[in-house]
């Protein structure tokens, strides 16, 4: 086998080496943290790079020409640029940073995460830069003023239902005249919920009670119950026109059918046993999230069954995050998150 060039390999153990050192610096970051000077890195950036190349020709032209003023003017601007590295260190230094809420979503929307600095003395901080650690450019700037704090919400994506967990984050800082960048990470002990996404043209519910062995429902058409969500194969007569007159499609509104049911119902208990065998897992979670909200949307107080687990008919917001979150963690998903 070909070895690779020199200049590859090195590349190659500096990048692994770069990527062990960056989570061995955030692995003890998780809680509060103040960003002291071990947690904070200076290197010059391109226009850095590009005054120390001017600094060092005005230098070389000083000694070759025997110019004083050329001196002077070397050794003030030398000077300018320390006094820049210091204040781009000290613009981030001793910042202290926490984590804030984060907010259950739906597997496949983005989770927001909230994040707070806050800055205990009495220097107020400018244009600092702050993304997750995977973001090419930078998308959050904040000020921080002297003794007050900054929020700052970040997203990331999810992708499976269960306990997401933080994404690390950067934060960076050219201030004031961008010859430095000064950048610490951090890995905020935070995680946010991600609930099964609802189930796209999920069969009716079923409101009889359990749901028939192919995992429809029935319902009477006697007394009307209410309006739901259109879902396809609903006869045209039974749209509740005057409703959607007064939904505006441009604002979210949609179609909405009529309900009806014949004489008294049953428990509506959503069961996860009782959901066709065809359908995996992960779908019979989907159909049971869709199935909870369109029964919150309806009114129809519902019981959810999930093997031994078992959370009693209800209804309400802290209900539908009830059920929502037994379904996220059903089967232990994302304690390893």
């Amino acid at each position: 086998m070909a070895r690779l060039p020199l200049g590859a390999r090195v590349f190659g153990w500096l990048r692994g080496r770069r990527s062990t050192w960056r989570e061995r610096s955030t692995a003890r970051d998780r809680g509060e943290v103040e960003l002291n000077q071990r947690r904070v890195y200076v290197l010059p950036t391109r226009a850095g790079l590009g005054f120390g190349a001017l600094l060092l020709a005005l230098l070389i032209g000083s000694v070759n020409y025997d110019l004083g003023l050329g001196f002077g003017l070397t050794f003030v601007a030398a000077a300018c640029g320390l006094v820049d590295m210091f204040y781009t260190y000290r613009n981030l230094a001793h910042l202290h940073l926490r984590p804030g809420r984060a907010s259950a979503v739906f597997a496949g929307e983005e989770a927001p995460f909230e994040l707070l600095l806050a800055n205990r003395t009495r220097l107020s901080r400018f244009a600092v830069w702050v993304d997750v650690d995977t973001a090419q450019d930078p998308r959050h700037a904040v000020d921080v003023p002297a003794g007050g704090g900054a929020t700052v919400v970040l997203s990331g994506a999810s992708s499976r239902r269960g306990w997401m967990q933080a994404p690390r984050v950067r934060l960076a800082t050219r201030f004031p005249l961008g010859l430095f960048n000064a950048w610490s990470y951090w890995q905020p002990d935070s995680r946010a919920l991600v609930y099964p996404f609802p189930e796209q043209d999920a069969p009716p519910l079923p409101v009889s009670g359990y749901p028939s062995p192919d995992g429809i429902g029935s319902a009477g058409s006697d007394d009307f119950a209410g309006v739901r969500s259109y879902q396809p194969g609903d006869p045209l007569r039974q749209l509740a026109w005057r409703h959607i007159a007064r939904l505006d499609p441009s604002l979210g509104g949609q179609l909405v059918t009529k309900q009806f049911e014949g004489g008294a119902l049953d428990e509506l208990v959503l069961d996860l046993d009782a959901l066709p065998p065809r359908l995996d897992l992960e779908s019979k979670l989907s159909r049971l999230a869709r199935w909870v909200l369109e029964a919150e949307l309806r009114a129809l107080p519902y019981a959810l069954r999930l093997g031994r687990q078992s959370i009693e008919a209800a209804l309400g917001p802290a209900h539908q995050a009830a059920c929502l979150e037994a379904l996220a963690l059903y089967g232990g998903a994302g304690e390893d998150r």
